[in-house]
């Protein structure tokens, strides 16, 4: 990727501009019995509204409202953060995420100014409290929501959000396909704190009611400007599925999986034609310029079972989307590119080498992906396997997959099942990447587990209500959450509770000496 930025970083930094000390980023701190503080990322939006008078059509805080006016004053063109990067210029959103990340703000536009991370950042989406998505950061994780022909409405979606967000995910994308679907987006976006995405051929496909074959690039345009207009921060353009790729998965068991995947495929057979996505890539660029929206370079022909994985259809659509990652930031547009799928535990690395070889390491966002295909009703677990993998290898952001995946649409305690597996995925990424500071929540939680804190355990456990609902399931006396076994080792055979003694012994033999070997971990 070309640099054009020149000058120094802080001499074309706006006055207006916020030292990063002013910058405030909610987090969440858990207080614990040793006198520790726990302090961690999160969203605030949601939290401002009291859930009794909560009603989804009066939004959340607008916290962008005043670093947008100033640009639209200024009358700037193209407001992407990658315009901004390459000119050497730290905006909001960039002191915003650095403190979240607890990075340096010139370490984040280096980054971005690269094409190695991405800000999602639609002009109009002004509630976004925003975040970054890039392998030097922290794993994110995406949910999706959106209502379908059989079912959900307004209210239930706008739920599924806030409950996603509740749970830790970091953007959501809204795949309706079903009735209101405009209306339907317009309330996600008013009321999420992260950054949203579509995939603007499901709305183009009811506009033409359903007909494939009537598709054309002055609805689809027409359905781009208006979702960008709405404030949607990335799409999902599948412009990599080419009339010549689609011979190549004949041989496949589950052809082509991805929704729209199959419909430009079938768009291409029907009129013997070009996709129409690819022939047009430069015209949906100057759109997603004006707004500042992101690409998300949809993988239609991503595997849908394992004997499917790295295949040639796969591949070859991964070297045009390499192509059209350049051809995206030759207008100065931040670019992610998607990933499979389902792929066994061996091939996971090589699809992490060749994106990032092909797309120049520009950020690679993946479903899963799942390792085995014998487990419906169970590929949350199915797929978080591969998704630590392919998180470790590299991959910046997860999407996540539900219980309900392949069997129907999530409510919300499947929302809540696949944020909670894919949180456990992208936090052990981090972990064994080195990612500053992830370790901490682990020490201080095993610590807690040693000594017997069980609210401290609690606390500091993802799902603290659920950690402490099986505890009391045996032992649910207060009292008992100051004992020294749980109910399945019981009060003799607990290892942590003899090793403890053990230590007690060795210092009342080996005295000072012994403490000092210890260290400070035997106390408590």
């Amino acid at each position: 990727m070309s640099d054009s930025g020149q000058g120094s970083l802080m001499s074309q930094n706006h006055s207006n501009h916020s030292p990063i000390k002013e910058m405030f980023t909610p987090e969440t701190t858990i207080p614990l019995s040793d006198g520790t503080e726990y302090k961690t990322y999160r969203t605030e939006g949601m939290y401002c509204i009291h859930e009794e008078t909560y009603d989804y059509k009066q939004g959340i805080p607008k916290l962008r409202k005043p670093w947008v006016d100033v640009r639209e004053s200024r009358g700037d063109q193209n407001v992407s953060q990658l315009y901004y990067a390459k000119r050497n210029i730290i905006t909001e959103e960039m002191l915003y995420v650095a403190k979240r990340e607890g990075m340096s703000p010139e370490f984040v536009l280096n980054e971005v100014k690269i094409g190695r991370a991405i800000i999602p950042s639609n002009k109009r989406h002004l509630e976004l409290e925003p975040m970054i998505i890039g392998k030097k950061f922290l794993v994110k994780i995406n949910a999706n929501i959106g209502n379908s022909a059989i079912l959900s409405s307004i209210d239930d979606e706008v739920e599924k959000l806030r409950w996603a967000l509740h749970w830790g995910a970091d953007t959501v994308m809204d795949l309706s396909t079903g009735k209101n679907i405009h209306e339907t987006r317009e309330w996600i976006i008013r009321n999420s704190p992260v950054p949203i995405g579509t995939v603007p051929l499901y709305q183009t496909l009811e506009k033409v009611k359903g007909k494939v074959e009537d598709l054309n690039i002055g609805v689809f345009l027409e359905t781009l400007e208006e979702q960008a207009e709405q404030g949607v921060d990335y799409f999902t353009i599948h412009a990599g599925v080419l009339r010549d790729y689609v011979r190549l998965t004949e041989n496949r068991i589950t052809g082509i999986v991805s929704r729209g995947g199959s419909i430009l495929a079938k768009w291409c057979n029907h009129h013997k034609k070009e996709n129409f996505l690819y022939e047009h890539f430069d015209e949906i660029s100057k759109v997603m310029q004006k707004y500042g929206v992101s690409y998300s370079l949809g993988d239609g022909l991503r595997p849908g079972c394992i004997n499917d994985a790295n295949d040639a259809a796969q591949f070859a659509e991964l070297k045009t989307l390499g192509e059209l990652t350049k051809r995206a930031w030759a207008f100065d547009i931040q670019v992610m590119v998607e990933g499979p799928g389902h792929v066994p535990m061996h091939l996971i690395q090589e699809n992490v080498k060749l994106q990032e070889e092909i797309c120049m390491e520009a950020p690679f966002y993946t479903l899963g992906p799942l390792v085995t295909d014998i487990a419906p009703g169970y590929d949350h677990i199915t797929s978080a396997i591969g998704a630590a993998m392919i998180a470790w290898y590299g991959t910046a952001m997860l999407c996540y997959v539900t219980p309900k995946e392949h069997l129907g649409l999530p409510n919300k305690q499947d929302v809540k099942d696949g944020v909670i597996a894919y949180k456990i995925a992208a936090h052990a990424a981090d972990l064994a990447k080195g990612h500053p500071g992830a370790k901490e929540r682990d020490d201080l939680l095993s610590k807690a587990r040693f000594e017997f804190r069980w609210e401290d355990q609690f606390a500091l456990s993802l799902d603290p209500e659920l950690a402490r609902s099986y505890h009391d399931e045996s032992l649910p006396q207060d009292g008992m959450k100051k004992a020294h076994f749980c109910s399945m080792c019981g009060p003799h055979f607990c290892s942590m509770r003899l090793t403890s003694d053990l230590r007690k012994d060795t210092v009342g033999v080996s005295g000072e000496v012994g403490s000092k070997e210890r260290g400070e971990e035997g106390k408590g």
